[in-house]
């Protein structure tokens, strides 16, 4: 997959200046070791969409004023796409002596880390790799939020204001910032259990231990459950993207298919 995927971004590079290009994927897909095997073979940068999620203070303010489901780091709405925003500027402006921090955020502590704590690229990058869940995902129609996919929508979100501010996010700084790609790479799960069990192998690999405890697994289930929705949305065709590479359990490559996107 690397290959057949890097050579189509690469086929897609400018000559006079970078570019940017996604991943996107359910949580578990391989977008970040996919990200930075790129960046490190072809010359580029890897960024995560996970590293510009709002800080925690920031979260909690935007659950007392829209939802408390917001509290829950993920969804569009819960990232700062403004700082986003600057440092791919910064990444798209720079000279070959130029050190861009790039932000870095600790999914254990729930916070982003200092600035003084961030890695930092030096040089001029030949194109950057954004890689995040949510990119490139469509706004759905209205008549699809009214039925709750999930017991956490049911009854957390029952008048359906979280459904609908998450969907606007999409229809605005979303959809903003999937207008900066270049191309977009879809890596499709087979199927959602297959996300959780994916996301539990991450939280082992955080912790450093070969598997979690059975209640851990069930908080992680309540967790994912916030991305279920678009997560399907998504695999039933959601999403605007260039390639779709579809993957089995194992993350072994079942098919790749080149999209027509406008």
């Amino acid at each position: 997959m690397p290959e057949a995927v890097g050579g189509f971004l690469l086929s897609r590079l400018r000559p006079d200046h970078p570019v940017i290009f996604g991943i996107a994927g359910s949580q578990g897909s391989g977008k970040s070791t996919l990200a930075a095997h790129l960046a490190k073979t072809y010359g580029g940068v890897s960024l995560s969409l996970d590293d510009a999620y709002l800080m925690r203070e920031e979260r909690v303010e935007l659950a007392r004023k829209v939802h408390p489901l917001f509290h829950t780091r993920g969804v569009p709405g819960t990232h700062d796409l403004e700082l986003l925003g600057r440092v791919l500027d910064a990444l798209l402006d720079a000279s070959e002596n130029s050190e861009t921090p790039l932000p870095a955020f600790d999914k254990l502590a729930d916070e982003r880390l200092p600035i003084d704590q961030w890695p930092v690229f030096k040089g001029r990058p030949r194109f950057v790799i954004l890689e995040g869940w949510c990119l490139g995902v469509l706004p759905e129609p209205e008549a699809r939020l009214a039925d709750p996919v999930n017991t956490l929508e049911a009854e957390a979100d029952v008048l359906l204001h979280w459904r609908e501010a998450v969907n606007q996010a999409l229809s605005t700084a979303y959809a903003a910032l999937h207008q900066r790609l270049e191309a977009l790479v879809y890596l499709r799960a087979p199927d959602f259990d297959t996300v959780l069990d994916w996301r539990c192998e991450q939280e082992a690999g955080l912790l450093g231990v070969e598997y979690i405890p059975a209640g851990r697994r069930g908080a992680l289930a309540r967790f994912v459950a916030h991305f279920q929705r678009l997560t399907l949305w998504m695999m039933q065709g959601g999403i605007r993207a260039d390639m779709t590479v579809d993957l089995d359990t194992r993350r072994r490559v079942v098919a790749i298919a080149m999209n027509h996107t406008t």
